[in-house]
C-alpha cells in the first residue's frame, strides 16, 4: 500500500463521521428552529429512545444519557416542559416516582423535521437486500457498542 493512501476501512470511518456530522448539524438546525437548545433535541431522543425500548424515563436515566448532573438535567427538564414538549408525570407503579414523558407536539415537530430525512434514509435501505441490511446493522449495533462507555 502507497503511504499516502488510507487503508479502506479507514475511509469507512470517515464516512461515519462525515454522517454524524451532517446529524449534529439537522439537530442543531431543529434546535433553533424550535427555540430550544441543542441539548434539549438530545434530550427529547434520549426520552423516546427509552419509550422505544420500554425503559421508564426518569430524571436519572436522562442525566446518565446526557452525561449531566441533576442540576443540569433539571435545567433541560424545565426547558423542555415550558415549551409544551415534556411533561412530568407520575409512575403508575409507584407513585413517588416521577417519570418523564415526550408531549404530541414535539413529536409532531420531529416528525415534520426529521421525517424527510427518515424517509430518504428508509428509501436507501429498501435498495439493500436483507443479508446488506444485516451486515449494516451489525456494524453499526459493534460501533455503537466502541462509542459506549462501560456502565459502573
Amino acid at each position: 500500500m502507497d503511504d499516502d493512501q488510507e487503508p479502506e476501512n479507514l475511509e469507512l470511518v470517515h464516512l461515519l463521521r462525515a454522517v454524524s456530522i451532517e446529524f449534529s448539524l439537522r439537530q442543531a438546525e431543529f434546535a433553533a428552529r424550535n427555540h430550544m437548545h441543542p441539548t434539549d433535541v438530545r434530550a427529547l431522543i434520549c426520552l423516546l429512545d427509552a419509550a422505544r425500548a420500554g425503559e421508564p424515563a426518569t430524571v436519572g436515566l436522562l442525566g446518565a444519557r446526557l452525561g449531566q448532573g441533576s442540576a443540569g438535567t433539571t435545567a433541560v427538564i424545565d426547558r423542555l416542559e415550558r415549551l409544551g414538549y415534556v411533561a412530568r408525570v407520575r409512575d403508575g407503579r409507584d407513585r413517588r416516582r416521577i417519570l418523564l414523558r415526550v408531549e404530541p407536539e414535539a413529536i409532531r415537530l420531529g416528525r415534520a423535521f426529521f421525517g424527510p430525512l427518515i424517509d430518504g434514509v428508509l428509501a436507501v435501505l429498501d435498495s439493500f437486500d436483507p443479508a446488506e441490511r444485516d451486515t449494516v446493522r451489525r456494524f453499526l449495533t459493534a460501533t455503537h457498542t466502541v462509542f459506549t462507555p462501560p456502565t459502573a
